[in-house]
């Protein structure tokens, strides 16, 4: 139902024409201030006002479509590439303070919106300070911005402290099970902070390729969230398990879910999660798969062809950053980047070089090959970056997986 109002704005309705269903609610707010705008300006406003510049808000737009993982095409796209644009102005004071403060030296790109300033916004309402992200957007006195910048950016310490926290007691719980893990994770932990099981999920998934979901217990009840893989729809046998009665509450889409649940119901909603996810990968063949766009020698992958790549950007939602495979390469000159993360140069027969890292990966079956390579050829993928370090530009490759080659 409806609620009462002059007007509902949703490109969701089903009475709604426009086919712009796939907009962020930020963009849904912009175009409403756009059509203000046009009313006010066919109405003669402007002849006795000051017209607004609205481009100049177009950096929190983008800001908000990348961070809210819509798909960047038609007008998501067209709203980024041109928020970007606004964002490399470094006009807006509270933006510029954040970046500066999380050490953003090279032009930003929807990398640095997604992953470096998203999450520091984000941070406030993670851990108990909601306000501060709107009143970062929104004040123009730059002292103030960099108060607020500073408190937002410990707060994403203290977050990623809490995160690593909780995923590795929830590793460590997985990890005990061995072989029976089964078709879907689902782990809980007394206490553990109910705003970083969301990303623990999409670790979780991540490392054991397969469903996840992170309960935090808090008495007799849980906070639960869920992350899927390509092909399993959790949100629906999220909606199902609370229409069995076995969740307080429940909803979701395809890729992430959300529940409240009984301590006393956990184990009978993995067995029932479990039927239903182990059914749907075994119906449609679901298996864990990494898609690549192409294949490439580490000679190729310099700035101009990056330059080229740029092009069919911006990459996110809808629009994947391209992956490419190095055949038979190796990975020389391997080393340990601080507790984690491994970086060095791949090499093939061509003698072409490329500067490659491998982050959190340290202690995984990927982390550990990588460190061997220089022994026998990897097939190596990742996506191509450009990255800045002490004034010099250069490509370079973030890996995501690696592959023996065999020799017959």
């Amino acid at each position: 139902k409806l609620p009462a109002a002059i007007a509902v704005i949703n490109p969701n309705r089903i009475d709604d024409e426009s086919g712009q269903g796939q907009l962020a609610a930020v963009g849904v707010t912009f175009l409403l201030i756009v059509a203000i705008n046009r009313v006010l300006r066919n109405k003669g406003w402007f002849h006795t006002h000051q017209e607004p510049d609205l481009t100049q808000w177009l950096d929190i737009v983008a800001l908000g479509t990348i961070c809210d993982v819509v798909p960047l095409i038609g007008l998501n796209r067209a709203l980024v590439r041109q928020g970007l644009k606004v964002l490399q102005r470094r006009k807006n004071p509270g933006l510029r303070a954040l970046s500066d403060i999380a050490g953003i030296s090279e032009e930003p790109g929807t990398y640095h919106a997604g992953f470096i300033l998203g999450p520091r916004i984000n941070a406030g309402g993670r851990i108990g300070a909601p306000e501060l992200g709107s009143r970062l957007l929104c004040t123009e006195n730059d002292s103030e911005a960099k108060n607020i910048a500073q408190r937002l950016d410990l707060l994403n310490l203290e977050r990623r402290d809490i995160e690593a926290s909780v995923l590795t007691a929830a590793t460590n719980s997985i990890v005990q099970k061995g072989k029976d893990i089964g078709s879907i994770i689902i782990t809980s932990g007394e206490d553990w902070h109910p705003g970083v099981v969301g990303i623990v999920a999409s670790r979780l998934v991540d490392r054991f390729n397969r469903p996840a979901c992170v309960i935090s217990m808090n008495g007799d009840h849980g906070t639960g969230s869920g992350r899927s893989v390509s092909g399993v729809d959790l949100g629906s046998s999220i909606i199902a398990a609370m229409q069995a009665g076995l969740l307080i509450k429940g909803g979701g889409h395809k890729m992430a879910a959300g529940f409240t649940i009984e301590r006393n119901k956990i184990s009978e909603l993995q067995d029932f999660l479990e039927q239903r996810v182990a059914l749907d990968i075994r119906e449609k063949g679901i298996r864990p798969s990494l898609y690549l766009d192409g294949a490439i020698r580490p000679a190729a992958a310099n700035l101009n062809f990056l330059e080229t790549l740029s092009q069919v950007g911006p990459f996110g939602s809808g629009n994947p950053e391209p992956r490419f495979v190095i055949p038979s390469a190796r990975l020389s000159y391997a080393a340990v980047v601080g507790d984690k993360h491994i970086r060095g140069f791949i090499t093939d027969e061509s003698n072409g070089r490329l500067a490659a890292i491998s982050f959190n990966s340290i202690d995984t079956p990927l982390g550990q090959a990588l460190l061997k390579s220089s022994e026998s050829p990897l097939h190596i993928a990742g996506r191509l970056k450009t990255n800045t370090w002490q004034g010099r530009t250069s490509a370079q490759l973030h890996i995501d997986d690696a592959a023996s080659v065999w020799v017959s």
